[in-house]
Formats: structure tokens, sequence, C-alpha cells
């Protein structure tokens, strides 16, 4: 069976956790519910994850090889235990392996390490997400050039996993301007959010793809996004969703932000 890809936000640092034995604070709660429900929500209880995340960009795409990755805290100032969170799914050598031959195959320089820890874009959503860490997970890198179409490109790379009961996912923002909060924010965010879901959501494969390429060109697109690592993920999800439709199964707001998730096939 065909899994489909994912694009997800992943919140801000480990929103879903301030609050030891407690529910998140009430702005996160429908992100929470949203992410708990994924994998209930697919066809078939996937064998791994492949996940690709915002707060990792490399040289060249980088597959993570490590057995037992260690978990990299990378968001500063919060309380002392969001230090402390465990999720201990083991990584996926194999899976690693056969994605960066994917990518060669397709053109892409690819690298491998396995020292790197899984960072928050990874496993504050998938504690979330698989709660018991028992579905394995290998990560890949954003490429540094950040370059839409090459992240397209490499999805498609690497979508025969998809029947190879490897789960696609990428985990961002569809708004991350970390400035901007507020009701102010809300209707800009809005406008933004409706013109990339459009985009995402085109029948027509080739149209898609050449829309969301051009997500520049969108409005408001560069107050979304002062940086574009945080919407590089999507790319790849879309690349590798192919001509399978596409559509926005999440879209809440959170500070003033308005926040969508896509699923595509």
């Amino acid at each position: 069976m065909t899994l489909p890809t994912l694009f997800v936000p992943h919140g801000g640092g480990p929103c879903f956790f301030m609050h030891p034995g407690e529910a998140p604070d009430p702005m996160w709660r429908p992100m929470q519910a949203y992410l708990a429900g994924l994998i209930a929500s697919l066809p078939e209880r996937p064998r791994a994850i492949l996940m690709i995340s915002g707060h990792w960009e490399a040289e060249r795409p980088t597959v993570h090889v490590g057995e037992r990755p260690a978990l990299l805290y990378d968001y500063y100032g919060f309380p002392e235990h969001t230090y402390h969170l465990r999720w201990d799914a083991a990584g996926v050598p194999d899976v690693a392996r056969r994605a960066a031959a994917l990518l060669r195959g397709a053109g892409f320089a690819t690298d491998e390490e396995a020292a790197r820890g899984w960072d928050h874009g990874v496993f504050i959503p998938m504690m979330v997400a698989v709660p018991d860490a028992d579905i394995p997970l290998v990560q890949l890198s954003l490429d540094r050039s950040l370059d839409p179409a090459a992240h397209i490109a490499m999805g498609r790379a690497l979508a025969p996993l998809r029947d190879e009961g490897v789960l696609i996912v990428g985990s961002g923002m569809s708004f991350h301007n970390l400035r901007a909060r507020g009701p102010s924010v809300t209707p800009v965010a809005d406008a933004w959010d409706t013109a990339l879901t459009a985009a995402v959501t085109d029948p027509d494969p080739v149209a898609r793809t050449e829309r969301v390429a051009a997500w520049e060109s969108l409005p408001h697109a560069r107050f979304a996004h002062p940086e574009a690592e945080h919407l590089l993920p999507l790319m790849v999800t879309l690349g590798a969703g192919g001509d399978d439709a596409a559509v926005c199964d999440y879209r809440d707001e959170v500070m003033g932000w308005v926040v969508s998730g896509y699923r595509f096939g």
C-alpha cells in the first residue's frame, strides 16, 4: 500500500511539554490533537518514518545513519525539564542508506552522518504523534541552497519509499515569522495561508509544483517566511507526493499566525 506524505507544523520549541502532567497552553491544543491523530489516520502503520526538519541544513542532502540518535535540545530559554525530555525511537540505517541511494540515483551528491542528535523539529512532534517511540525514524537534512525546485526533486527521488512502508514527513511551519505576533498579524497570515493552500492543493500536479516552487510570488511571502528553511520540508513532501491530490488537513491560528498542515495522497 502506498503511504501518503505529510507536511506538519511542529509548534514553538517544546510547546506541548511546558507543564509536566498538564495539557499544553490552549493555543497549542488543536495542533497537539492534530499530531496525536496522524498515525491512526494512515491507511496502514508505517514500518519507518523519514523526516525532514526545518532545523537541519547541510552542504548537501545528508541522512542520519545512527541506530540510537540522542536528542538535540536546540531551543533556548525554556524550563529546565524541557532539556531532559526523552523520545527513544530507534534509527533505521538501512532506510537511511536506501534514501541516500535514491537521491544519488537522481543526481544528488549525498552525505551520511551518525553523530548529530534529532532536533526539536523531529522529537517534539513525534513525542505527540508516536508517544511510545515504537516506529523507527530516519532524519534527512535540507540542502543549504534552500532551492525550492531542488527540494521538490529530492522528494520525487524519495517517492519509492512510500511503497516500502516508509512515511515521509516534512516538519516545519507554514508561517514562521517569530517577531510577528498578535491580532494585527492574523489578516496577513490568513491571506498568505489562503494563497499557499490554493497553490498546494491545485488539482493540476504540474501547476501545483510550479506555484509552490514560486512561493515567493505569493502574497506576503517574505513576511510569512523571512527565511525559507521552515517551508522547504513542504517542498520535499510535495515532490514525494507526485501526482497525488493534496489536501489541507490542519488549519488553526496560533499567536496571531495562521498555520496549516498538508497531506499528499
